[in-house]
């Protein structure tokens, strides 16, 4: 960890790790630590994109650690986010979630014209997807994980809120055991406990 002036007035680290690292540091090393916001990311975190999403797992990391954790994206166009559209949208929504004490972890997608905000659940949406091989500017070989989805849209879900142009505010918990499940297997193939 290293400091750097971003501005006067502003205290400001470089950290070389992922950003579920940043948050971990930086709970662990400041005092007293209430909120994190992750983002405002470039591109958004809807659907099954969350499960491999740093910008929410920096906000997973918070929730981790006892620490209300808000991950905020937005979507990439031909152009820059309109930020200044996006603000007051922003502001809303952190002051909605900082009045609910027992939400810990909420992910946030902001659409590019937004014209209110929802609640939503997770979309669940099956997709395929590809690596397609590319080389950048810079004569560099990468890979861009493209995806195609082969569902509908759920209503209610993230993704069909941002299709309407609603901020889309979903709550998420840490624990993804699924009980239904569990006690399904546990009832059909019971295994040994030692006593």
């Amino acid at each position: 960890m290293t400091e750097f002036y971003a501005g006067p007035g502003v205290e400001a680290f470089r950290v070389n790790g992922t950003p579920s690292d940043c948050v971990a540091l930086g709970i662990t090393n400041w005092e007293r630590v209430d909120l994190v916001l992750s983002g405002i990311n470039l591109g958004t975190n809807l659907g099954n994109a969350i499960w491999h999403s740093g910008t929410l797992a920096a906000a997973k990391q918070a929730a981790l650690l006892g620490v209300k954790g808000i991950a905020l994206s937005t979507p990439v166009t031909e152009s820059e986010p309109k930020f200044d559209e996006i603000k007051p949208w922003a502001e809303r929504a952190i002051r909605v979630l900082l009045s609910l004490s027992d939400l810990q972890l909420v992910n946030v997608n902001f659409p590019a014209k937004p014209i209110g905000m929802r609640w939503t659940r997770q979309s669940f949406r099956h997709y395929d997807g590809r690596m397609v091989p590319g080389v950048d500017p810079m004569g560099r070989h990468h890979f861009w994980y493209t995806v195609v989805p082969i569902e509908e849209v759920e209503e209610g879900s993230d993704r069909w809120a941002m299709g309407q142009n609603f901020v889309s505010l979903t709550p998420l918990r840490l624990d993804l055991t699924s009980d239904e499940q569990l006690a399904i297997v546990k009832e059909k193939s019971p295994l040994e406990e030692k006593e």
